[in-house]
């Protein structure tokens, strides 16, 4: 997809300004993606994308460093981080946004239909080599049970952990959601994720794939 689109730049525009004035995001979106004739692809960059000023300040106002998270507790929202990982890894710039809110997302609607691929191992061990650089207390990943074979990729994810001396765990549960909210007031720890509803009920995120993503240029560089 052309994120440089002239249509699609002023879609962005229009939805940004009704939802600095208040409207429902779902009511904005429509209303923008009708009137623009978007197709279902330049919806989801929208909405995956697009936020009011309020939201944005607030969110990127969350965002830390990675140099931060020695000696916490990192939560991963498994899926989320995982899946967009992947594609910072195989250099899939055309779904790759730097978002408003400040944060790096995937715009594929992939979640539900994730299955483990040749690119997996390879997104694993970039995410826990990097956070084992920083010293991490430990490190765990949360996968939605009810996804298919979610078991099997927390058990790679636990192999790969161990592989590489980090300690933690990944697990699988029914609402990763609620569950790294409640962790991380409990362990107060810093959650790396980049699910708008998740970011607005904890204190402290870190994205990782956006610092992947560095590195990679960084090295592509030398």
């Amino acid at each position: 997809m052309n994120f440089q689109d002239p249509i699609l730049k002023e879609a962005k525009k229009d939805f940004r300004y009704l939802l600095d004035r208040g409207f429902p995001r779902t009511g904005a979106l429509n209303f923008v993606g009708n009137h623009y004739l978007l197709d279902q692809v330049q919806r989801n960059y929208l909405n995956r994308t697009g936020f009011s000023k309020e939201k944005m300040e607030t969110r990127k106002s969350k965002l830390i460093l990675l140099s931060e998270i020695k000696g916490k507790c990192v939560l991963i929202d498994g899926y989320n981080v995982l899946i967009t990982a992947e594609s910072v890894s195989k250099r899939e710039d055309e779904v790759l946004v730097n978002c408003d809110d400040g944060v790096m997302r995937d715009v594929n609607a992939v979640f539900g239909k994730y299955k483990e691929n040749e690119n997996t191992r390879i997104a694993l061990n970039s995410i826990i080599s990097l956070l084992k650089i920083f010293k991490p207390k430990e490190v765990l990943f949360f996968y939605d049970r009810p996804v298919s074979l979610s078991g099997e990729l927390a058990r790679s994810t636990q192999k790969i952990l161990q592989s590489q001396q980090v300690p933690g765990d990944a697990r699988t549960v029914e609402n990763v959601d609620k569950k790294l909210v409640t962790l991380s007031q409990d362990l107060r720890g810093v959650v790396a994720t980049s699910d708008g509803i998740i970011i607005d009920n904890v204190e402290k995120v870190l994205d990782i794939p956006s610092y992947i993503a560095r590195l990679n240029k960084s090295q592509t560089k030398n």
